[in-house]
């Protein structure tokens, strides 16, 4: 009885030797580069990420073009890194648990990629509000109140910079912003004073 489970251990044992014999070449294989030629499929220059059609695998054309991921830290260029789709690109890549990933993508012959002309729109809204930014104590663009060297500033009107008076009690723009006025005496007052006072004769002459 000793023998028998004895020899069903060895079995059990060399069939364990066999699988990681087996899944050895893999994982060599997965640790390998190879070299592709293709053209970027899209491309989402926001998350940073896309995939590329690869038509061409070392050397030897494909019957079927292959999706290969590609991520923007692996890009051969300069500034914004991105892929326009439909460009031309050449690369390494490797197997990976998840499928094909790209190693290193240039344009063709080892050039920069040319990259998409779009941008994430969440940098125009910072330029925006960068444009925006002054310092409330003194009024200058290129810093902040808290970073201001001059003392406390007396607090103006910000409607016409006057230290008189706050915008709520401003005279200018109270007359601006009544309606018919703004800031000059409306003619049709002066010829309705015109009109009564010629119209109505002296209480003498009605007898």
């Amino acid at each position: 009885m000793m023998q028998q489970r004895n020899r069903k251990r060895r079995k059990v044992f060399s069939g364990v030797c066999k699988t990681e014999e087996d899944e050895g070449p893999s994982t060599e294989e997965d640790s390998q580069s190879f070299h592709g030629v293709g053209v970027c499929k899209w491309f989402n220059v926001r998350m940073g990420f896309g995939f590329l059609s690869m038509t061409n695998r070392e050397g030897l054309p494909l019957d079927e073009p292959v999706d290969v991921f590609v991520h923007q830290s692996k890009l051969h260029m300069e500034g914004f890194r991105s892929l326009k789709e439909g460009e031309a690109v050449e690369f390494t890549f490797k197997k990976s648990s998840k499928g094909l990933e790209s190693q290193r993508v240039t344009g063709p012959d080892g050039i920069h990629c040319v990259g998409s002309e779009r941008r994430p729109k969440g940098k125009k809204v910072q330029k925006r509000r960068s444009k925006g930014d002054k310092c409330y104590n003194c009024g200058g663009l290129d810093h902040h109140a808290k970073e201001c060297k001059l003392p406390p500033q007396p607090k103006k009107c910000h409607f016409c910079q006057s230290i008189d008076h706050m915008v709520a009690n401003c005279p200018i723009k109270a007359q601006q912003s009544s309606p018919g006025s703004q800031g000059k005496p409306s003619p049709l007052k002066g010829d309705e004073e015109e009109e009564h006072s010629h119209s109505a004769p002296p209480p003498e002459t009605s007898d």
